[in-house]
């Protein structure tokens, strides 16, 4: 019988070593390129609360408009409170008419929804301009609410409610 001749296998090279050498010029493009930020016309932010999560978006630029979901505030909001709410960190740096408003809202409930857009206006606000923060923070509308639904567990009813033990 005929033994094989095995090739020997060479190690290839570690990447760094083939790498070719690139001129600084093109590095230094690259990189300014990569710096250039797009004017944007709005701010973004987000607000959560429960399992409420609000995407919020801030036109400095615009009119006044309030539009979550793309409803006017006060048909989305029909109780005056859940406006206040909603609206509360705007009052409170005096930008109530001064700029556009648009939010994209999904679960949670009615109060947890109107918690969250708070957050998240208040977020908006401080990308918008640091000297809101200070405001904001004391007014406690920059602290993310973390309480959640504790979950079910096995052999109980609820998350800890026991079943009612009889004796016999």
């Amino acid at each position: 019988m005929m033994a094989k001749a095995t090739k020997k296998k060479t190690p290839k090279k570690p990447a760094e070593k083939v790498t070719k050498k690139v001129s600084e010029e093109k590095v230094l493009k690259k990189t300014a390129s990569a710096i250039k930020v797009k004017k944007q016309d709005y701010i973004w932010a987000t607000g959560k609360r429960k399992r409420a999560i609000a995407v919020v978006r801030y036109s400095p630029e615009g009119k006044g408009a309030f539009v979550i979901n793309k409803k006017p505030l006060e048909k989305y909001f029909p109780y005056f409170e859940f406006q206040r709410v909603a609206t509360s960190p705007l009052k409170l740096v005096g930008l109530e008419q001064k700029g556009d408003i648009i939010i994209k809202i999904k679960g949670g409930g009615i109060r947890s929804q109107a918690e969250s857009i708070r957050l998240g206006i208040s977020r908006a606000l401080i990308k918008y301009s640091k000297d809101y923060r200070k405001v904001l923070k004391k007014a406690g509308f920059l602290t993310r609410d973390a309480r959640v639904k504790e979950r079910k567990k096995f052999g109980l009813k609820r998350a800890r409610r026991a079943p009612q033990w009889s004796k016999r």
